[in-house]
């Protein structure tokens, strides 16, 4: 049995299984003699250009290879045929909204307005949840006030689109009273909404702010006490997806995996959404082969170049990318991170683009406006409706966001290692598993924590949100 895997009959590299003469696994070897200036192929696709003479068998990564890739781009639209997965069959049990979303937890957010309340909601959350059956948690974050434009705007947005979230059942938006992100401007961005569902308090009106909190949390926790799971289809289910601390394997084992996942929840009529829009630089022109029609290839590219363009004016190269671990792992260039990133959408058709906190209204696989960060890319997720987060990862994190966050492992020994933080062991794919198999086994999993078996994330109370900023702080 060979040491290594090639992945396309156009690679002229292999992806070591296990280490060889001092080179690790997952790290690249040259499957042939190589050029300086030849394009390095994996995937079927360059991931950059060798920097030297590199000969057969030898190790290949950040001293001979690098990236190729350089600012905006214009972009020709050239569909391309579209995989028909066949659908996932089930259903799961789920709470219905009045909006006709359906949540997969039945919880109470305190959602402070500005950070300086973030104590004061964090010791809300902690004694609320003792009132009732309802688990009740807090997102702190240090936004809200001496913001302007976009990032003030974000916060906002941010911050409404956790309050209508499904997985919600009762809110409590937390203002200090003084922040620019005032409650009466809140509101009015926010709309309409249940009152016995949503409650309000500005904490510089009261003597004893978290007496009256706590009052507003019983009401909530006395509404929820009727609500049950009912049967929803697949329809219904909404997945992000994401992957963070990537290694060699994460393009051949755990992200294809999520791929075959989200084609099949599609195929069901159900929703994938996919972002780190920076982790698509160099494998673009693969997903916008996919656009349904010219209006959202002009979508994806606008999404694409707009990234860039966010890169370029803050003085930074597009290609700031992969991270120290990353590398560790045997990842050299964006475009290598990128055509395995990528993966996680599968290969189904792409039906629309959504803008940050943007809620998805359209089935099928989504684009969203998000950088590569693994909180922020997760919060971003979040935001626009996934119920929950299926997370690689080769390098390990115990990282969870507001909706439960599932990790699926590259290899098998990160999953022993790390099995507090691990959910699901895509390992197995090197070790003689199908992917069809692996694929059936973890929908199965992502149906289990649907109708409420918790990950790993929320067994330990990992739960984090990151606001996306770009500008200046007063």
């Amino acid at each position: 049995m060979s040491d290594y895997i090639k992945l396309h009959e156009l690679d002229n590299v292999g992806v070591l299984i296990s280490p060889r003469e001092g080179i690790p696994a997952g790290h690249k070897i040259a499957l042939k003699d190589i050029s300086q200036g030849e394009k390095i192929i994996k995937y079927g696709c360059p991931i950059g250009t060798a920097q030297s003479d590199i000969k057969a068998g030898e190790w290949i990564h950040s001293h001979n290879l690098k990236t190729a890739l350089s600012g905006e781009k214009e972009y020709t639209y050239d569909p391309q045929p579209i995989h028909q997965a066949a659908p996932f069959e089930g259903s799961f049990m789920g709470y219905e909204r009045e909006d006709g979303r359906v949540g997969i937890r039945n919880e109470i957010w305190v959602l402070p307005l500005v950070g300086c309340v973030n104590h004061t909601a964090q010791r809300i959350a902690a004694e609320g949840s003792k009132l009732g059956p309802a688990p009740v948690y807090t997102f702190p974050h240090p936004y809200g006030c001496s913001q302007l434009g976009d990032d003030h705007a974000r916060t906002r947005e941010l911050l409404c689109a956790l309050v209508r979230h499904p997985n919600a059942g009762g809110v409590l938006v937390l203002s200090l009273g003084c922040e620019n992100n005032t409650l009466d401007a809140f509101k009015e961005h926010l709309g309409p909404v249940n009152e016995k569902r949503v409650k309000f308090l500005v904490c510089q009106e009261w003597e004893d702010e978290e007496a009256e909190a706590l009052k507003l949390i019983g009401q909530l926790q006395d509404e929820l006490k009727n609500d049950r799971r009912t049967e929803q289809p697949l329809s219904k289910l909404v997945i992000g997806l994401k992957c963070g601390g990537s290694d060699g394997f994460s393009g051949i084992t755990a992200n294809p995996l999520l791929g075959a996942v989200s084609d099949g929840v599609c195929a069901a009529g159900g929703t994938a959404l996919l972002t780190e829009v920076p982790e698509m630089f160099g494998a673009e022109s693969l997903i916008m082969g996919r656009c349904r029609n010219q209006e959202v290839f002009k979508k994806t590219c606008d999404l694409i170049n707009g990234f860039k363009k966010y890169y370029q004016d803050n003085h930074m190269p597009v290609y700031e990318n992969p991270s120290p671990g990353n590398k560790a792992g045997g990842i050299t260039t964006l475009e290598e991170k990128s055509l395995g990133c990528t993966q996680k959408g599968g290969l189904g058709e792409v039906q629309d683009v959504l803008q940050y906190t943007q809620p998805v209204t359209r089935k099928g696989l989504n684009l969203v406006w998000g950088p590569g960060n693994d909180i922020c890319a997760v919060t971003s997720l979040t935001a626009s409706g996934a119920q929950m987060i299926l997370f690689t990862t080769g390098r390990g994190t115990p990282l969870g966001g507001p909706a439960p966050t599932l990790k699926v492992a590259t290899n098998a020994n990160l999953a022993a290692k790390k099995h507090e933080w691990i959910d699901f062991n895509a390992g197995q794919l090197l070790q003689g598993k199908t992917m069809a198999e692996a694929a059936k086994e973890l929908f199965q999993l992502v149906l289990a924590t649907a109708n409420g078996q918790e990950t790993k994330a929320e067994q330990h109370g990992y739960r984090e949100i990151a606001i996306f900023k770009s500008g200046v702080t007063l």
